[in-house]
């Protein structure tokens, strides 16, 4: 089975720094096989025949190990990763894909109620495991993330519309 590791808040502060050549060989020192990764996003593609908990156990585990700190890990399958950007609920109003973002979920959680018209133009749609967020003037001065409230028991990362498709290309070769 194709995988995509997410790694939550890494290479965004000096104290989190995690060199994609060493998440490959750790990945690979796994068993997993071929271990791709994108830039220096703090994302993987690989495959195995493991299933998805004990995946992401043992990624979280070496990446741990191997950085010295502990990163949270989401996975999505290539299929599920697929779905994602075939839905594209925002894709109509959308017009910059380094503006329009998808928090992916460990879990799915229970949305809070949006009140989404007193976010325009921002946009956000909720779908089970992701959140799909349009923000046409960036994240630093979205009043729809600073509003939109962390999940308890969940783990989140966000990527935007250029890497999300950027991964599932990967994923598909």
């Amino acid at each position: 089975m194709v995988y995509i590791a997410l790694l939550r808040a890494i290479n965004l502060a000096a104290k989190r720094r995690v060199a994609m050549a060493d998440l490959r060989a750790w990945l690979t020192g796994l068993g997993y096989d071929d271990v791709r990764t994108l830039l220096q996003s703090g994302n993987a593609v690989f495959s195995t025949k493991k299933k998805p908990a004990t995946v992401r156990k043992e990624v979280e585990a070496v990446l741990e190990e191997g950085a010295g700190f502990h990163i949270d890990c989401v996975l999505r399958t290539a299929n599920e990763l697929r779905a994602v950007v075939a839905a594209d609920p925002l894709g109509a109003v959308a017009t910059n894909p380094s503006r329009y973002f998808v928090s992916f979920m460990d879990v799915a959680p229970a949305w809070p109620e949006i009140d989404a018209a007193a976010y325009e133009p921002e946009r956000v749609h909720l779908a089970e495991r992701e959140a799909y967020f349009w923000v046409p003037d960036g994240t630093q001065n979205s009043k729809l993330l600073a509003a939109f409230p962390a999940r308890k028991g969940a783990i989140a990362t966000m990527r935007n519309w250029n890497t999300v498709t950027k991964l599932l290309a990967m994923a598909e070769k």
